[in-house]
Parts: C-alpha cells; sequence; structure tokens
C-alpha cells in the first residue's frame, strides 16, 4: 500500500461509515489488502489495478459508495475513524514483523 495521507484515513472512514457497523471491520480489513495487491499490481505492470486502483486506500475506498463527510464531533464517524487507524497500525505491525523475521 502506499503510504497514507489524511484523504485515505477520510475516504476510508467515509466508506465504513456508509455500511451497517456490523460489516465495517471486515470492509476495514479488505480495504487494506486491496490497497496493498493494487500497489504490487502497479509496481507490477504500471498501471492501477481495474478493481483496486492505484495502490491508496483512497482509491480502495472510492471503489464503494461513500457516505457524506459528517463534523469530526460525529461518534460513529469517529468511530469509523479509529478502525481505519487501528487497522493501520496492525497492518503496519504485520509488515514490520515480517520484516524483523526475515532479517533475523
Amino acid at each position: 500500500m502506499r503510504p497514507v495521507l489524511h484523504t485515505d484515513l477520510r475516504d476510508a472512514a467515509r466508506a465504513l461509515l456508509a455500511r451497517p457497523a456490523q460489516d465495517r471491520l471486515y470492509l476495514c480489513r479488505r480495504m487494506l489488502k486491496e490497497a496493498t495487491w493494487a500497489e504490487h499490481h502497479v509496481r507490477r505492470t504500471g498501471r492501477p489495478h481495474p478493481l483496486w486502483g492505484n495502490g491508496t486506500l483512497s482509491d480502495a475506498a472510492r471503489k464503494r459508495v461513500l457516505a457524506d463527510e459528517p463534523m469530526l464531533d460525529d461518534a460513529h464517524y469517529c468511530e469509523c475513524m479509529v478502525l481505519v487507524l487501528l487497522g493501520l497500525r496492525d497492518s503496519s505491525a504485520r509488515t514490520s514483523g515480517l520484516l524483523q523475521h526475515r532479517k533475523g
């Protein structure tokens, strides 16, 4: 996945907000995987993946319906942002662990 910017966080949270609460964790994990897979595709072919985009989390999110962006004091929107941030943290930790394992 390409480096994550504020736009990526916002778009991913909006995609989650557009879905029922029980679907959000799965969708968050799926978008993170799609962004990663898309980046690998771009590196191999030089072109965006037809379904998952250019390797940004924003592109993976924008392939879905996005809720209108609420204010930051909206509790459900905040929960979605936290879910994306936790997913990014967990994804980063897994990647770091793999890199450390390969070096050792």
